[in-house]
């Protein structure tokens, strides 16, 4: 049964995947890295630098160990604002799914993380990004991947079918991020987890940066607050939900936010200081219940005497 999107969404979507679509072809054109979050033209400001332009978001979030292992197209197209995969535990013959995966780099590094026998998906709404990241896998040689079509609102896969969900700064672009978190929760299987890398809001930010259309497409303006992403972790079925700081953005940091965006940079870089913040967001789903020997039981079927208060109760 097909669902309504509402208007908004749909102008929000369309707006990410025109900015998402061209990053991916300054990528494969060879004309350096992407940038997603700044207008068309001049400085770029928060994902992916332009020109001579630093980037408070994306700068230096792979090692150079890691970068060493990945098509350079893989790290050129990076628009995250973490490294879900080094803070992630992936272990060997996981199913890792990415969330909003663009050129890929999260995909190939879970790939090596979950080994032959395990498995990375990739999910983008962008056809240029897709192909990027198919080129990429290709270069990369990597067997155990596979980039699905489809929105993070409606992931194409079945429920109980992923070990970890993780994602870099792709959430915050969701038009209906409680629907995207329950789709996480849907397609984890019971024991999943959740760890993903996200902008984050702590307070109230201002009105004018929360209706920027440059702004949510670059990370910012459509971040969730701390509390409120909490809250929805539990509202959709979530357990022990985190939300741990990896970069703090300061007031410096917020006007390359906001360069060409129209705003008062030096009146906004002042509120927004200190209350966007990269982080690091997990939680569980909760796992099938243990059925556990009462104490005395087990006490009994070993044949050993009982020997802790209140054991033999």
């Amino acid at each position: 049964m097909s669902q309504t999107i509402p208007d908004s969404t749909k102008e929000l979507r369309a707006t990410v995947r025109e900015r998402y679509g061209e990053a991916a072809r300054r990528v494969a054109d060879g004309a350096g890295a992407a940038s997603c979050c700044g207008p068309a033209t001049g400085s770029s400001g928060c994902c992916g630098s332009t020109t001579e332009s630093w980037d408070p978001i994306t700068a230096n979030l792979y090692d150079e160990g890691q970068a060493a292992g990945v098509p350079a197209e893989a790290l050129l197209a990076s628009l995250g604002c973490g490294n879900p995969t080094a803070l992630a535990d992936l272990k060997e013959g996981e199913t890792v799914l990415d969330l909003g995966s663009g050129g890929g780099i999260d995909v190939l590094l879970s790939a090596k993380r979950v080994g032959p026998t395990g498995k990375a998906y990739g999910l983008d709404m962008t056809d240029e990004m897709l192909a990027l990241a198919n080129a990429n896998q290709a270069k990369a040689g990597a067997t155990n991947v596979e980039f699905l079509r489809g929105h993070i609102e409606e992931i194409p896969l079945p429920s109980n079918t992923v070990d970890v969900v993780i994602s870099n700064c792709v959430i915050n672009l969701s038009g209906d991020k409680r629907k995207t978190l329950a789709e996480a929760f849907r397609v984890l299987k019971p024991g999943g987890r959740f760890a993903v890398s996200d902008v984050v809001v702590r307070g109230e930010a201002p009105e004018a940066v929360r209706r920027s259309m440059e702004l949510w497409v670059g990370c910012v303006a459509g971040a969730l607050e701390e509390q409120e992403f909490l809250a929805l972790l539990r509202e959709v079925g979530f357990e022990n939900p985190s939300i741990e700081p990896t970069r703090v953005y300061r007031a410096e940091d917020a006007a390359a936010f906001l360069t060409n965006t129209g705003l008062n940079v030096e009146q906004f870089a002042r509120d927004i200081d200190g209350k966007f913040m990269g982080a690091f967001v997990r939680a569980t789903k909760p796992g099938p219940a243990t059925k556990l020997m009462p104490l005395a039981a087990a006490v009994a079927a070993s044949g050993d005497a009982c020997c802790a208060p209140g054991c033999c109760s």
